[in-house]
């Protein structure tokens, strides 16, 4: 099948996605509900390039770093490295993002750079709280209408690009550059639209990006998936990541102490986390030489309470377990006193390009560009 028939230029077809290994639901009661939100995300894209919805624009370069699907393909990592990069090139980038299921207060809330910073995750969101932990030179405002997040970071920030965190269906922001994060372990094709499976739109929607970062190289199929992103956008740019095992931080009594990969190097752990995609995240694991004798996932963005924490800690000690390994946006979600009474770790991650230089001359290049 050549990649046009796999993914067709007109309307998706979800049914097609229905009985796809990768499709969340199996049942096709939901297929009404997928495409009614085909539907819905058609219409809203029309209303904003036929100018019925205003499309407004900040003083500075805006980068949207986004997806095509509802989660798990390692955004978040990839806006602290594209921030990262620019604040080597010498430039003051801000991250506006929407804050996902934050509970409900200030209408924006603006997290000013410094050393140490600490954010509620329960006020700004977990990916968030975990963005301003790991960048703390870079302010960070947090508000559904991110224009009006923009404006704030130019005025007391003076910024000079601008990061736009989960944007590319943001249609209500002007974006110089879109990148798209791409999970090689989720190849597109039998995906289907929400509710059914994970995407948000349609393979073809690819067509509007700029540049792909391939996510998850170290552990999915990257020849197959940009072989599946070049059939429906030859121009666009694309560059690999992998993800590389940083670190471990205690999350128990000692919580934030720095530890070396190896801490648990030898050792049977019982592995959780409530991230978009769990079966990554076990996989990098063993990649990196755990040994996991047991795990468990939650939904993603789950808030742990205690009693989730006794049950953990209950099925490590009975599935002889010498510890338990989890990721630091899980850390973020789980109670402030947390006490496993066996050694607990996140693991320090970040996202690492094969092709750095080039991806950030070309993320810098279009955004000159395209600003004229």
């Amino acid at each position: 099948m050549t990649g046009s028939d796999k993914y067709p230029t007109g309307p998706y077809r979800a049914k097609e996605a229905v009985n796809s290994d990768t499709s969340m639901f199996k049942s096709p009661l939901l297929l009404p509900l997928a495409m009614g939100f085909q539907a819905g995300v058609a219409v809203r894209r029309a209303a904003y390039r036929r100018g019925w919805f205003q499309v407004r624009r900040l003083n500075r370069p805006v980068v949207s770093i986004g997806n095509l699907s509802v989660g798990g393909t390692g955004k978040t990592p990839l806006v602290a490295y594209v921030a990262q990069r620019l604040i080597e090139r010498g430039w003051r980038p801000s991250i506006l993002t929407r804050g996902y299921r934050r509970e409900p207060g200030p209408r924006l809330v603006a997290i000013a750079p410094h050393a140490g910073r600490r954010a509620n995750p329960q006020e700004v969101g977990d990916e968030a709280a975990w963005l301003a932990a790991a960048l703390p030179d870079v302010p960070i405002v947090v508000a559904r209408d991110r224009y009006q997040a923009g404006r704030l970071a130019e005025h007391h920030f003076n910024v000079q690009i601008h990061l736009l965190d989960d944007g590319f269906q943001h249609w209500a922001l002007h974006r110089d550059v879109d990148i798209l994060a791409l999970d090689t372990t989720r190849p597109l094709a039998g995906e289907a639209l929400f509710p059914v499976g994970r995407l948000r739109e349609p393979p073809p929607a690819l067509r509007r990006a700029h540049v792909a970062v391939l996510t998850r190289v170290e552990v999915g199929d990257a020849g197959s998936l940009e072989a599946a992103v070049r059939a429906i956008h030859p121009q666009i740019k694309i560059f690999h990541g992998a993800v590389r095992l940083s670190g471990l931080a205690s999350i128990g009594p000692d919580r934030g102490r720095n530890l070396p990969p190896d801490a648990l190097a030898g050792k049977p752990v019982l592995a959780f986390c409530g991230i978009g995609n769990p079966e990554a995240f076990f996989a990098d694991l063993q990649l990196w030489g755990f040994s996991v004798i047991a795990r468990e996932s939650f939904r993603d963005h789950h808030r742990y309470d205690r009693s989730e924490v006794a049950r953990l800690v209950q099925r490590a000690r009975a599935a002889g377990a010498a510890g338990l390994l989890t990721t630091e946006k899980d850390a973020i979600n789980l109670p402030a006193a947390a006490d496993f009474g066996l050694p607990a770790m996140a693991c320090r991650t970040g996202i690492e390009l094969a092709e750095s230089e080039g991806f950030v001359e070309t993320v810098v290049g279009l955004a000159a560009a395209r600003r004229g």
